[in-house]
């Protein structure tokens, strides 16, 4: 009778040393690290669609500054609580042109970025020009450009409120992908910015 209670208490204190290892690991991960995130609307379809399962990468923007052409998470800037996905388009010292729907990003040194955005849905016709994104602040769109509430209305989005970028998708399982949607924009060098 002994031996049972000893391998009970025995059981007992294993499942509490591994929920203890368990917070001790789980929490920082979730903290720092890495977080899960539930797509919700369509802003950024084709590349996310409604319902799509994310982990995202809160350690990268720890380390270095966000790229642009990544998908980011970020707090709203009119809602803190709320969290939005968004494509980055401009970093501090870039200048947006969007002439009838195209992008141009135009570098703090000079180089233009025409943004080629096969992945851009529903593609609005709008025109802003040469609007320079200010130190600690990021320029963020939705690549469905007509359905996407973005730095277009409000402006830029600051720096501090950018958590992470899109790891993983997850769900739906037939559409896995690591870093979805990522895009590298290419410079090209021109002396000319002026030009369209």
């Amino acid at each position: 009778m002994s031996d049972i209670k000893i391998k009970k208490k025995d059981s007992i204190w294993d499942i509490i040393k591994f929920m203890l290892l368990a917070f001790i690991i789980v929490i920082p991960i979730r903290m720092f690290i890495a977080q899960p995130f539930l797509v919700n609307g369509r802003s950024m379809d084709p590349t996310l669609k409604n319902h799509d399962y994310l982990i995202v990468d809160e350690l990268s923007y720890h380390i270095r500054e966000p790229k642009r052409g990544e998908v980011i998470i970020f707090r709203f800037p009119g809602n803190t609580k709320e969290h939005f996905v968004k494509r980055l388009i401009g970093i501090p010292g870039d200048t947006i042109r969007i002439i009838d729907g195209t992008v141009t990003v135009i570098t703090k040194d000079g180089k233009r970025v025409l943004l080629e955005e096969p992945y851009v849905k529903n593609h609005s016709y709008e025109s802003l020009v040469d609007i320079v994104v200010p130190d600690g602040q990021l320029f963020v769109m939705g690549d469905n450009r007509s359905e996407s509430y973005d730095s277009r209305m409000w402006r830029f989005l600051p720096r501090d409120l950018a958590t992470g970028r899109a790891l993983v998708r997850l769900y739906p399982f037939n559409n896995i992908d690591y870093l979805p949607g990522q895009h590298i924009y290419a410079e090209i060098n021109n002396t000319n910015i002026n030009n369209n």
